[in-house]
């Protein structure tokens, strides 16, 4: 979708902002630029849309040298959000939001009828927030109007530069949750500059990590942070980009152990026996279809005796993650509640539990994978867990 071709930019004074530059990015793919100040990665995006031109090689969008495209009618078919959002102060928010199908000739009932579209879509609902002016709105508001402004026109390609820098971290978090939301259903080839490792992790399928004008290392997050190209990179990721890691290594159904199991329906006399017999001081409840009902303790189900069923004494299971979920997100479920291990679902049904010691052993296999170059099933090494 997007294709740089021996791309250098360099300025009247001299000033090399990119030299050598060659990377695609694919349809649909979302693709940070990360890196410190001045290290040409708005260069780089802005070249997409025209606002700078190359000194030599070539910008391609679907196939085309952007050279040869009329900019204004290019940046009609580019969604470009900025960090300091740049609405018109004097428009109101849904006129704002259909600000590009106006310039394209929309008619205005359609054009502002896919402006209230997009806003409900980035979660402003248009009935109350489609008459304010930007001036009404907080910070958070104000980007996701911008973000919704920058898709009015359906646009294949999105720049985004800085396009959450400006906002407390808790909306930051949420704004970046929401735009990942909305990337999942619409797919939208999307370049995005960030001078954060943490967000360039968390928001790309792939990272460009710069140095001085040109690409030190292109790939996934995980491989960046598992196998540093350079030793630029691996101190640009930070001597902690082990944990960095843990957010973009997945749960997967290899990682688990199969801890007792008791059902809700049976009485709790036979669970307690089978328990003792298998050395247990728990196990999780699963109801008659499979699906997690909480877990109970071996000194419960000893206590009840002859009294009751196992889904009488259950008790909530408060850490539990989706299959698929980051690393990260299950550790984090595991501190905040002070749990042992943290029960891993497939929708409502119940697939096992990660450890701490599964966890750590995930992690390493995430790792020797990227650097053999093989899945992480294929990767042989001593286990803690085994030992």
């Amino acid at each position: 979708m997007i294709r740089f071709e021996q791309v250098t930019k360099v300025y009247p004074d001299g000033t090399a902002a990119v030299r050598d530059l060659s990377f695609e990015v694919a349809e649909g793919e979302l693709v940070t630029l990360v890196g410190p100040s001045g290290c040409g990665k708005t260069t780089t995006m802005m070249m997409v849309n025209r606002l700078i031109e190359p000194t030599s090689g070539r910008v391609l969008v679907e196939g085309r040298d952007v050279a040869g495209v009329d900019p204004v009618a290019l940046r009609r078919r580019i969604g470009y959000v900025i960090q300091q959002v740049g609405l018109f102060p004097h428009r109101t928010v849904l006129d704002n939001t259909a600000t590009v199908p106006a310039l394209i000739g929309w008619k205005r009932v359609k054009a502002r009828a896919r402006a209230a579209e997009l806003l409900e879509l980035v979660g402003l609902d248009p009935k109350i927030y489609g008459p304010r002016y930007p001036a009404q709105l907080s910070g958070g508001q104000r980007q996701r109007v911008g973000v919704a402004r920058a898709l009015a026109a359906d646009p294949p390609v999105l720049l985004m530069d800085e396009p959450f820098g400006a906002v407390d971290p808790v909306a930051r978090e949420r704004l970046q949750n929401e735009f990942l939301r909305l990337q999942a259903t619409m797919r939208k080839t999307v370049l995005l500059v960030t001078h954060d490792i943490e967000e360039a992790v968390r928001m790309g399928d792939r990272i460009a990590v710069y140095g001085e004008g040109r690409v030190e290392q292109y790939d996934t997050p995980a491989a960046v942070l598992g196998a540093p190209a350079t030793a630029y990179v691996a101190r640009f990721v930070g001597a902690d980009r082990g944990l960095k890691r843990l957010s973009v290594t997945a749960v997967e159904p290899a990682d688990l152990e199969e801890p007792p199991v008791a059902r809700t329906d049976e009485p709790a006399r036979d669970a307690a026996a089978r328990m003792r017999g298998q050395g247990a001081r728990w196990a999780v409840v699963l109801g008659t279809g499979g699906e997690l009902h909480g877990w109970v303790s071996a000194d419960a189900l000893a206590e009840a005796g002859e009294r009751g069923s196992v889904g009488d004494l259950a008790r909530r299971m408060e850490a539990w993650v989706p299959l698929g979920s980051p690393l990260k997100q299950a550790f984090s479920e595991m501190l905040q509640h002070d749990a042992g291990w943290v029960a891993v679902l497939d929708g409502p049904r119940f697939l096992g539990v990660l450890t701490p010691a599964k966890l750590h052993e995930a992690l390493r296999r995430s790792v020797d994978a990227d650097a053999q170059g093989i899945g992480r099933s294929e990767v042989d090494f001593d286990s803690v867990s085994d030992a």
